[in-house]
């Protein structure tokens, strides 16, 4: 009898992390040993590594659109079945959005205060390209560009903050016809799955395209882009614990009276489950019976809030975003003004509403807001690598977030038993 051994796949995070080491040694023994040689530069550094990896980034800009379309009408549309109109659901969504705008506000303190960019000069590699600067547009104006003139230009020109809108429109107006719009709520669930088929296709060949974007960053700046990556790191990192230790658990005990400490303690499988498999979706079953079980929330409000939280509440998302501007920002030398930074902490928190809970699609939304303070989204390619290190912690950090709101809100509901929650 044969016995056949079954060897297990090496999973996508540990794939992209050999890729990140691999190329971080690559491009530093090419810039050590071959900078000078003509072949190596034009035919491997500049053609296969930068097509290669230029490539995959145009894969991840594909993507945006589509994938923030279907998921903001099917997350729109969701609300509404939900009695969105309810007094729950307006609180919910009222808790998301602050938490989500304090933790990108956290993350650009965080990454202005370590500099995570400064001595990393891309200028080397590739010109940064500004924006026009939008000083001469005023903020009245700048909220009328939020509505789009034509959703249909807007969904071709990628005008992410317009199409974000207009998708939300759509959404709550399916909600509301609801089964004289059925064929039509069908398609758009539809188009949702396929853009969830197609990202996970697209990160398939994140190892591929991390090796390149790494290889050719590092063959040009040798090790000296070493420290800036790990301190790029050590920021997300910070910020992360103080939005989950620190942000999370003052309003806990500020709105509830619960002890943070015995949450954190209860709440922890759920926060190893979601670390290990990096996707929020899969965390729902989980959250919702731990929260039933271990802390008192009542399931009526938890089957609600949660399934709603891994759509739009993305506060660990945000915060890699948040410290990206400031890396990219640094590394590429481009000077943010406060009222550029008060763009990042709202476009950052309309991206979350449309970020898929799967792994490293936080990446793909990171273009838009990268170009709506005009740098260059080729910066995404120095934080590949290590980002999907990092989207594991943060998965734990959005899923948290969704719990600590759902508690505040059934507390404030009279849908929280205590009882549970201070047994054992």
């Amino acid at each position: 009898m044969n016995e056949v051994k079954e060897k297990k796949k090496i999973g996508l995070t540990t794939r992209i992390f050999i890729a990140l080491i691999a190329g971080a040694i690559v491009g530093i023994a090419l810039n050590m040993f071959a900078a000078d040689v003509d072949f190596v530069q034009n035919v491997l550094v500049n053609g296969i590594f930068y097509v290669v990896g230029q490539g995959f980034i145009r894969l991840m800009q594909m993507l945006v659109v589509p994938l923030v379309f279907c998921s903001l009408i099917c997350g729109a549309t969701a609300i509404g079945d939900s009695k969105t109109l309810g007094k729950v659901g307006v609180k919910i969504i009222g808790f998301y959005i602050f938490t989500t705008m304090m933790a990108v506000a956290v993350a650009l303190g965080i990454g202005l205060l370590i500099k995570p960019g400064m001595g990393l000069d891309m200028s080397q590699i590739q010109t940064a390209e500004v924006a026009a600067s939008s000083d001469s547009v005023s903020f009245a104006e700048t909220l009328l560009n939020i509505i789009p003139k034509n959703p249909i230009g807007a969904l071709a020109n990628g005008e992410m903050l317009q199409v974000i809108v207009f998708a939300l429109i759509v959404g709550v107006i399916l909600a509301k016809l609801q089964d004289k719009t059925q064929l039509v709520t069908n398609f758009f669930q539809q188009g949702n799955d396929i853009m969830m088929e197609m990202t996970m296709m697209v990160m398939g060949l994140a190892p591929i395209g991390v090796f390149c974007l790494i290889s050719k960053t590092f063959a040009g700046l040798g090790f000296s882009a070493m420290v800036p990556m790990f301190k790029y790191m050590g920021a997300v990192l910070l910020a992360l614990f103080i939005q989950c230790c620190g942000v999370y658990q003052i309003l806990l005990a500020l709105l509830t009276r619960l002890n943070p400490l015995r949450f954190l303690k209860k709440f922890a499988p759920v926060m190893g489950f979601a670390f290990s498999t990096a996707t929020s979706n899969a965390t729902i079953p989980m959250n919702i019976d731990t929260l039933e079980e271990k802390i008192g929330v009542n399931r009526r409000i938890s089957s609600f809030t949660i399934p709603l939280g891994a759509t739009i509440n993305m506060d660990g998302t945000s915060i890699m975003q948040g410290v990206a501007v400031v890396f990219v920002a640094q590394a590429f030398g481009i000077q943010l003004s406060p009222a550029d930074y008060l763009t990042v902490i709202a476009t950052a928190t309309l991206a979350s509403i449309g970020t898929a809970g799967v792994p490293s699609v936080g990446l793909v939304t990171l273009a838009m807001v990268f170009d709506s303070v005009g740098l260059p989204v080729a910066g995404i390619g120095l934080i590949m690598g290590i980002d999907r290190i990092l989207d594991m912690a943060r998965t734990a950090v959005n899923i948290t977030g969704d719990a600590i709101c759902t508690t505040i809100v059934a507390h404030q509901d009279g849908a929280l038993d205590k009882s549970v929650f201070n047994k054992n």
